[in-house]
């Protein structure tokens, strides 16, 4: 057989030649297989993958023998494949000088197809790890023979038993560079096995190999004769893939999107996550637990009988129900949990560090939800897998929180539904995502606690106060002048007759706040706490005043979204650092210069100004007086 008979192309194009149809159904019916490689740096992740591209091209070999006498070979340029290309399987990597996120690769073999994901192996890429483990069926986690167990080898272990990545290969690699010595690997086996069975990892295959030579790749290694279990690609072929495991699960199936091409047709689409489906089976949308049943399975390519795990369909209903993009259509007798407060574990892979209590989004499913964190309840430490005290997370920590969402949503643990438990965590204001996170269980007090319906309700006691309730919001830097403004104008409204209060940032934290310092997570709990306070007092009618730096966006926000539309107006007392500094009646910037005190806003913390604030006051051009005096005619005017 010469070199260009070798090729896959030619392999293909002969194939194809033969029997077209054949060809065709048979790759159709393959399964496919999603897995990734990980460990720590310069374990071979990407030569064992090059290895595989490459030793997986034999497989075509026996069937091309018998199309030599039948087949009229066709010119293909190339001959044999470059293996150097092919180990190094993130070739841009070696052009660009940097570390790619994630590289996937495809290729298949006679029984399957693989999707399989490159990951790096350094510290600081550990969320690109999470990623490419987020969709896999089996971990390939590679070994050093010579370098045994490392720290990175446990953090990925870790986080490939914790995303429920049940089947894991083991893979010591360069076993050649340790003249495939079966003392080597069994030890290297016996220090992981310890490893495994304190993170709760039910099994592992260890598969001894050299990626660079081939050994127990695609074939036996001579090399190890006392090794008598199964090659990688073999066991490759063979391991279960997730949309079988799934069949077994009652039916689960996020919407994505409500299809209608006309007046006579409404469908709902989406990729069935769990279980099987067919026409006349009862169903329930979820969070509102209406009932109907399936009309009809359709596809691109007709109406099916039955849709399972995996397929992508629309479903049509015999009744007329509300259905729409995030719930979740279920097994009636089956459902799902609906709850708004879980506990979570979450992988942070954002550079600026959690703040507790600041909204971020967060997407399950097809559905977007805002969401706040709690104070972390621990952090594991990967090496060692103590539960460590923190008051919050930094890039690549893992931690268990609580979390709660603004509304209940259907969820499963992830440990049963991976679709439906794992999420991701997206800062509000840059669109970046922080977190990946993996749902436990529903919190008890989130079934146990309904809001309760008053009789007298916000408006009855706006009504009595003969005033539209607002929440006057002043934020700027320490010595502006927020606080002596906000005084003014309460005195103003006061002597109007108009019912106010004005809770002062010093104030608070002689009581409701003192358990709260400078950091940026106090300072965000800070204002999470004055905000729930001031909702509170709108909804008792009241105009309130606050007077706080505030000086993210974020939580200015936060407030914001509590309130109806036009109730809150933002006033940016806008005054320059080195105006505010100057006057320093507080000594505070004197203190923070010198270095006493940390965490000052301007100095060693940041400052995010209003983008869009309703009413801005420069007290460099405004005395205090005539700053007041505008703010009173603006909410005389626009909240009357």
């Amino acid at each position: 057989m010469n070199n260009e008979m070798k090729d896959p192309a030619y392999i293909a194009d002969a194939l194809i030649a033969q029997d077209i149809d054949a060809y065709l159904l048979k790759h159709q019916h393959k399964t496919m297989l999603r897995f990734i490689t990980c460990g720590s740096v310069d374990d071979g992740k990407s030569t064992l993958i090059g290895r595989l591209l490459y030793d997986s091209k034999m497989i075509f070999e026996d069937q091309l023998a018998s199309l030599e006498s039948d087949s009229k070979v066709v010119g293909t340029q190339g001959g044999e494949i470059d293996f150097a290309l092919l180990v190094d399987g993130l070739a841009a990597e070696r052009e660009q000088g940097i570390t790619i996120d994630v590289a996937y690769r495809f290729f298949a073999t006679d029984k399957r197809k693989f999707i399989v994901a490159d990951t790096p192996g350094h510290e600081q890429y550990t969320r690109n790890m999470v990623t490419g483990a987020s969709t896999a069926d089996l971990a390939v986690i590679l070994i050093d023979a010579r370098q045994g167990v490392l720290t990175q080898t446990r953090r990925h272990s870790y986080l490939v038993n914790l995303l429920g990545i049940k089947n894991v290969v083991l893979a010591v690699n360069k076993m050649d560079l340790v003249d495939y010595s079966a003392e080597r690997f069994y030890d290297i086996v016996a220090d992981y096995s310890h490893f495994a069975k304190q993170i709760g990892m039910d099994s592992f295959l260890p598969i001894p190999i050299s990626g660079l030579k081939g050994d127990n790749i695609v074939e036996k290694s001579a090399n190890m004769p006392w090794y008598q279990g199964p090659t990688l690609l073999g066991h490759l072929e063979e391991a279960p893939v997730s949309d079988q495991q799934m069949l077994e699960h009652p039916f689960r199936m996020a919407v994505q999107w409500v299809n209608r091409p006309n007046l006579d047709f409404r469908g709902f689409a989406g990729q069935i996550s769990a279980g099987v489906v067919r026409p006349g089976d009862a169903i329930r949308v979820l969070p509102s637990g209406k009932t109907t049943t399936v009309k009809s399975i359709v596809t691109y390519d007709g109406e099916l009988e039955k849709a399972v795990a995996g397929q992508s369909i629309t479903l049509t209903f015999a009744d007329e129900i509300d259905c729409s993009r995030g719930d979740v259509i279920v097994q009636s007798d089956e459902p799902c949990e609906v709850a708004d407060q879980f506990e979570a574990t979450l992988v942070w892979t954002a550079e600026q560090e959690m703040l507790p209590g600041r909204p971020y989004l967060l997407k399950i499913g097809t559905q977007m939800v805002t969401a706040t964190v709690t104070e972390p309840k621990y952090e594991v430490n990967v090496n060692t897998l103590d539960h460590l005290a923190s008051k919050t997370l930094g890039l690549n920590a893992i931690g268990v929180v609580n979390i709660s969402t603004d509304r209940p949503i259907p969820f499963e643990a992830y440990a049963q539904n991976v679709d439906l438990g794992g999420f991701i965590l997206i800062d509000r204001m840059t669109n970046a995502t922080v977190a990946a996170g993996m749902i436990h269980f529903a919190l008890r007090r989130s079934q146990n606690i309904h809001w309760q319906a008053l009789d007298v309700n916000r408006e009855a006691h706006a009504a009595l106060k003969n005033q539209k309730p607002a929440v006057i919001w002043f934020t700027g830097l320490s010595g502006s002048g927020k606080s002596t403004i906000a005084n003014i104008v309460e005195k103003k409204l006061h002597a109007l007759g108009k019912h106010t209060f004005l809770l002062d940032g010093d104030n608070i934290r002689h009581g409701l706040n003192r358990d709260l310092g400078f950091t940026d997570a106090d300072r965000v709990e800070n204002i999470r706490r004055v905000g729930e306070v001031a909702k509170l007092m709108a909804d008792a009618g009241l105009i309130v005043l606050t007077a706080f730096i505030s000086p993210f966006r974020s939580e200015r926000q936060m407030v914001r979204d509590l309130m109806l539309p036009g109730e809150f107006v933002e006033v940016f007392v806008d005054t320059p650092l080195e105006v505010a500094e100057a006057r320093d009646v507080k000594g505070l910037y004197k203190k923070a210069r010198s270095g006493q005190l940390k965490n000052f806003t301007g100095i060693d913390s940041p400052y995010e100004q209003p983008q869009q604030a309703e009413l801005t006051v420069n007290t460099v051009d405004l005395t205090p007086e005539e700053a007041a005096e505008r703010i009173v005619q603006y909410v005389l005017r626009e909240m009357s």
